[in-house]
This record gives structure tokens, C-alpha cells and sequence, in this order.
């Protein structure tokens, strides 16, 4: 079945280059359209979708309360968040409101077809470079811990978990920890799993937010 794709954008040029491009994949198919987070919300309550591709910054509802209401849902479709470098505050609100990623407006259509079939999957895209660059902007606004940081849920994980939560953090793949850390990439699969379990989060995502918040993604460094 192909993967049933809305696209939630206030500019209409920019969702007929969309539909152009994923309508000439043979496993994908734009089942929805909407202006703003309004209409997405009412479209949604009768139209089946699989993955929502989703602007921040739209007239009468914007991207990250439209995401937060989605994902508060039972079994809502995924989210993907669409946006700009000047934008980076709004992206990391909407992986904070529930989204399983987010990519820039610009970017090259087989990484976007890319990233929609990965949060299909069930993944989490937050490997790429400019994932880095926009929470290396933004941690500074987030509560500092000084120091090492110290959180309840975090004194769940063993060192190692802690390790592989920082690299995660940093926008690691699991090859690469396993290569950093010297360990098969099965295991580190096995330690992603129950970082997810431990602490209670849905995806890399989740741990990328929480390790950031709590100021473990400051303190393991950057690559």
C-alpha cells in the first residue's frame, strides 16, 4: 500500500512542487491538502494518512500547536516538520509537540522522499547535519544544569546507556556509535531500545529533546 502523504502549508506553489515530486513515486500518494492548521485539523477527521508533511508558520493555527493537537490523537499519523534556518525555535517546538522529525524547505527531493519513508517506518529523522547545526543554536536557551547534569529520569541508564544517549544526542547513527563507541551496531540498536523504555520516550527524537533539556546533550561534547 502506497504511504498516504498530507501536505499542511499556507503557500500553494510550495505544495504543488511537493505533490509533483511524490506523486511520481510509486509507493507514495498526496491524499490531503491543507492552508493552515485549522483546515489539517478538519481534513484529518475524515481522511486516513499516513505521514503529514507540516509548515511551522501558518494563518489561524501554526505547525506546532497543529502537531501537538495530531499527536495527542490515538494512533495519529506522523509528523514531519518543514522549515527554515531563521525558523529553528518553531522546529524544535514541533519535535517537543510530538514530530517525528523535521527537514528544511530546500531540501533536495530524495533526502525529503527519504525522510518520509523513514517516519513511516517508525524512525526518527535526526541524523542529519542540520539537525546539529539547529539544536547547537538552540540549547543555549534551554535550562542550564551546570556542570554534569543531573535528572531523575536519566539516573535510570547505565554509563553506557548515558554514552549512547549523548552520541544520539549529537545526531549520530547507530553505525556510528557502534563505530565511536567500539560496539556492534546490533547492540547499540539493543541500548537505543532501552534508553526508549527507561525513560519512557517514543523515538530518537524524544531522546534528542530530553538530552537537551537536561543538559546531556551540552555536556558529551559535539562531533
Amino acid at each position: 500500500m502506497a504511504i498516504r502523504v498530507m501536505l499542511v502549508d499556507d503557500q500553494v506553489l510550495l505544495r504543488t512542487g511537493f505533490r509533483m515530486v511524490l506523486a511520481a513515486q510509486p509507493d507514495m500518494e498526496v491524499v490531503a491538502e491543507a492552508g493552515d492548521g485549522v483546515e489539517a485539523l478538519q481534513v484529518l477527521r475524515s481522511t486516513a494518512v499516513d505521514v503529514v508533511l507540516m509548515d511551522v508558520r501558518m494563518p489561524k493555527l501554526d505547525g506546532v500547536e497543529t502537531t501537538r493537537r495530531i499527536c495527542s490523537e490515538p494512533e495519529p499519523p506522523k509528523v514531519l516538520i518543514l522549515t527554515t534556518f531563521d525558523l529553528d525555535e518553531y522546529a524544535f517546538s514541533g519535535l517537543k509537540a510530538g514530530a517525528s522529525g523535521f527537514m528544511l524547505k530546500d531540501v533536495p527531493p530524495a533526502e525529503l522522499l527519504g525522510a518520509i519513508r523513514a517516519v513511516h517506518s517508525g524512525d526518527a529523522v535526526v541524523a542529519p547535519s542540520t539537525t546539529r547545526r539547529l539544536l547547537d543554536r538552540f540549547a543555549p536557551m534551554l535550562p542550564s544544569t551546570g556542570g554534569e547534569p543531573k535528572h531523575k529520569e536519566l539516573e535510570r541508564l547505565t554509563d553506557r546507556e548515558r554514552e549512547v544517549m549523548v552520541l544520539v544526542a549529537q545526531g549520530l547513527s547507530n553505525g556510528e556509535i557502534a563505530a565511536r563507541l567500539v560496539l556492534s551496531e546490533a547492540t547499540v540498536k539493543t541500548h537505543v531500545g532501552r534508553i526508549l523504555t527507561k525513560l519512557g520516550l517514543r523515538d530518537r527524537v524524544q531522546v534528542v529533546v530530553l538530552a537537551y533539556e537536561t543538559g546531556l546533550g551540552r555536556a558529551g561534547g559535539h562531533c
